[in-house]
């Protein structure tokens, strides 16, 4: 939906819908944390439907300029504050008494807390504040790419970020799924909001339309692209998309490889000899970090997400809106976001010959390609449209504080 009509569609929910037992909503004041500047791209209509809807919203996160831009686009207010994704007890101590002085002079009604740092330390100082309202947003589970002793204590974490809060809102169904087999919450506690995903999409920004980025991507139209978008992480599993396309080339040599993303400098970022591999190799196209990916969608004849944990991918969303066929795998979270032989294909995460495998499958059937992309285009639109998703969003918001006054 254009920007104009989601405003004219939420601004009419607002006046129709903005009397609640604690009072008007456009006196409560909502604080949506995470720990990464770079996160704030999953918020990134959320935080305006929210606005929208008569909420203050304040959003912490660790300062960049992620968390600038979208604090500007979504017209809401920032309040930076640093924070370390690993281990770091010093830092996060002071990162800690941070958000409590935050939340002392911010004073919210509601708090929503998501990524494993932000989710611990937010939490921790909404609860000992005793904020009203506490949600704990889980978006996936590094644990899951964890092992040994790490493993526990990220386990253990996760379940002391869930017990702060009054409610733990899953991504996805398989996210909730794990996250009740794992002990994390009571199931009582753990609530998905329609199918899941974050914000949903924008299915008339992401929409089947000419391939332009090609032109100036410097790849001949008619000439087959498989395509990437997201992080460019190991637990994205980018690694084995790189051998995966050696064996694609061997059977399709006038194949692409587009890579839509930024080089992460996470615990999990990439060598040095991957990145050295995509900088050097004449069939793959990097584009960095871009700011509208949906031309580049447009540009891909299959999108693969080999990733080994999820919440719920966007990626994805993206490019089944843009009737483009997905390949993603079996992992928590990404399972979610393909009908298997309908809108994609789902392998198991790991495992280069599956990647290749799937990608030569879609590659040498122009039929089965155009027939899963416009079934995901249909898919996108009836389940994730933003409309949807976030009207979802807002109404949970009320009804939280609503069940909990």
């Amino acid at each position: 939906m254009a920007a104009s009509s989601l405003d004219n569609l939420l601004e009419t929910e607002s006046r129709e819908r903005s009397t609640l037992r604690m009072g008007e909503v456009e006196a409560l004041r909502l604080v949506v944390g995470v720990t990464s500047d770079q996160t704030c791209l999953v918020l990134a209509g959320r935080l305006r439907a929210l606005r929208l809807a008569g909420f203050h919203v304040t959003v912490v996160a660790s300062p960049g300029e992620m968390l600038d831009q979208t604090v500007a686009a979504e017209g809401v207010t920032a309040y930076p504050i640093r924070m370390k994704r690993g281990i770091a007890p010093i830092s996060d101590l002071l990162s800690l008494l941070a958000i409590v002085g935050m939340l002392l002079r911010v004073r919210p009604a509601i708090t929503d807390f998501s990524t494993p740092k932000a989710g611990l330390l937010g939490n921790l100082a909404a609860w000992a504040l005793r904020v009203p309202h506490r949600v704990y947003t889980l978006r996936g589970l590094k644990l899951e790419s964890s092992r040994g002793l790490k493993l526990h204590l990220l386990l253990w974490l996760e379940r002391l970020s869930a017990r702060c809060a009054h409610v733990v809102l899953c991504n996805s169904t398989s996210l909730r799924d794990v996250a009740r087999a794992m002990g994390i919450a009571p199931v009582e506690k753990l609530k998905l909001l329609g199918h899941g995903s974050s914000n949903g999409v924008d299915t008339q920004r992401y929409a089947p339309g000419p391939a332009e980025a090609r032109e100036w991507l410097i790849i001949p139209q008619g000439e087959p692209v498989v395509g990437f978008v997201g992080r460019l992480t190991n637990d994205k599993g980018v690694p084995e998309l790189l051998v995966a396309f050696e064996a694609i080339l061997r059977q399709v040599p006038d194949c692409w490889l587009l890579l839509v993303g930024w080089f992460d400098g996470s615990e999990d970022a990439l060598h040095e000899e991957w990145r050295e591999l995509i900088a050097g190799h004449p069939r793959i196209r990097h584009t960095g970090y871009v700011k509208d990916t949906a031309p580049y969608y447009r540009s891909m004849d299959v999108m693969i997400l080999p990733t080994h944990r999820e919440g719920f991918p966007n990626a994805a969303l993206e490019a089944a809106a843009s009737g483009v066929p997905v390949i993603t795998t079996e992992s928590t979270g990404a399972r979610d976001a393909v009908l298997s032989e309908v809108t994609g294909l789902l392998i198991p995460p790991r495992i280069p010959e599956a990647i290749a495998e799937a990608a030569l499958e879609l590659l040498c059937d122009e039929a089965k390609r155009k027939r899963m992309g416009e079934a995901a285009r249909a898919w996108a639109v009836e389940r994730y449209s933003h409309e949807r998703v976030l009207g979802l969003a807002v109404d949970f918001y009320r009804e939280t504080i609503n069940r909990r006054a």
